[in-house]
């Protein structure tokens, strides 16, 4: 006996009982029964598997079998839509490419139809949150995606990647690619906040919106403190986690353009949203519990939009080019200057600027990594004094507690990544 076929056979069952198991439990609450459960599943497995070894034997008998599969898939669809005025097709779709999956099987594809297995779970038990998800969606969001598909893979294909103008400082490639890259971040954190809704608690919506604008969320909560002092937890705890995932962005975005620089900057960012979540989880032990309703427009409106995108390819392409300019000029002071005034409003343009120049060779790794640093470091001093201004000297201070704990280990971080260089 093939031991090694009884081993593909078992395989073919677990992913079939795999799928329907999850198909019957997703009928249960409801009172309803699929058109196939979890024996059913496994028997279309093994069907798929055993079409291919017969297929090995049977001129055709693959085509066949799959014809028939089919058939019996859509009449089992027709049964369910003319008897039980039911729609929707995931199962007898789950179906098909689970018999699929038990002739990729039979194919030594084992790897691949376990993972894809494991895949289709997945795809298929989220339902709920995607139901939740679409319900908050909107035209403009739909629109929005739409445009994101359209800067990432029709006009950014089309542009020229190569230095241009007077000076050669501007690359329309680069430039449109780094616009991507930040309207997509910010993309992610505003689908969180529409997933998870601006009520779920001021810690979870200040992560969502430090992928947008830590800046934004700072605004917005040093103002709401004036009205209720007692939950200074919760707001500085807020604050703190979206600071804390701008420490987070700054490392990912420099790994997408430069991962070796990335991989230096990684010690002082890391321990810096190290202790920052530290923090953050210390304010949340100590907090009340209490319905905050954080609502600000900069992160709850779509960042996805064609003006905000051309904003800010126009600010990474005039940073860009004036890092370039003063760099062969004053050296890196001049760098490091430039980084100090593009930290005061943004610290994205700057980090992917510095970024695409170390990895292009024209600015060295010590430089930029110094010159991300500088910009936030200058873009938190920034943010403390819109604390310290809109909510006061006590929330202020707290708040001051959390940068210098972790602009002391961004330090730190940067002595040991520096002396590893």
């Amino acid at each position: 006996m093939d031991y090694s076929i009884i081993k593909s056979l078992i395989e073919v069952l677990m992913i079939g009982f795999m799928i329907g198991m999850q198909r019957t439990l997703s009928y249960m609450p409801k009172g309803g029964q699929s058109f196939a459960g979890s024996r059913t599943f496994a028997l279309i497995s093994l069907l798929g598997y055993l079409s291919g070894w017969l297929g090995a034997q049977i001129p055709g008998f693959i085509v066949a079998s799959t014809v028939v599969v089919g058939g019996l898939v859509g009449i089992s669809y027709y049964l369910k839509v003319t008897r039980y005025q039911k729609r929707g097709m995931t199962t007898q779709v789950a179906a098909l490419v689970t018999y699929f999956l038990g002739l990729m099987v039979w194919f030594n594809l084992q790897n691949y139809a376990i993972f894809i297995a494991v895949l289709i779970v997945v795809i298929l038990e989220i339902k709920p949150k995607l139901q939740r998800f679409e319900s908050h969606l909107s035209s403009t969001d739909i629109n929005a995606t739409i445009l994101l598909l359209v800067m990432s893979f029709v006009v950014l294909p089309v542009l020229p990647d190569k230095m241009i103008g007077p000076y050669h400082l501007f690359n329309p490639y680069k430039t449109w690619l780094m616009a991507v890259i930040i309207a997509a971040i910010s993309f992610v954190g505003y689908a969180a906040i529409k997933l998870l809704g601006q009520k779920r608690g001021v810690f979870i919506t200040g992560a969502a919106g430090g992928l947008i604008s830590s800046t934004a969320v700072s605004i917005s909560l040093s103002k709401m403190f004036n009205r209720q002092f007692e939950y200074i937890n919760n707001y500085t705890g807020g604050i703190a986690i979206a600071c804390t995932f701008m420490y987070l962005r700054v490392l990912f975005e420099a790994a997408v353009v430069h991962p070796e620089l990335a991989l230096r900057l990684a010690p002082a960012y890391l321990a810096a949203a190290s202790s920052g979540l530290l923090f953050s989880w210390w304010l949340y032990s100590h907090s009340k519990a209490a319905d905050i309703n954080f609502e600000n427009p900069a992160i709850s409106r779509n960042p996805l939009q064609l003006s905000e995108a051309i904003k800010f390819g126009l600010l990474f392409g005039i940073i860009y080019g004036a890092i370039a300019f003063v760099q062969t000029r004053y050296g890196n002071i001049g760098v490091y200057i430039v980084s100090l005034f593009s930290g005061i409003t943004d610290v994205d343009a700057i980090t992917l600027s510095l970024s695409e120049l170390a990895k292009d060779g024209r600015l060295s790794q010590i430089a930029s990594m110094n010159g991300i640093v500088i910009a936030s470091v200058t873009n938190s001093i920034v943010k403390l004094g819109i604390v310290f201004w809109l909510g006061g000297w006590r929330l202020g201070w707290r708040v001051a507690q959390f940068f210098i704990l972790t602009l002391g280990s961004m330090g730190a971080g940067l002595f040991v990544a520096q002396k590893w260089m």
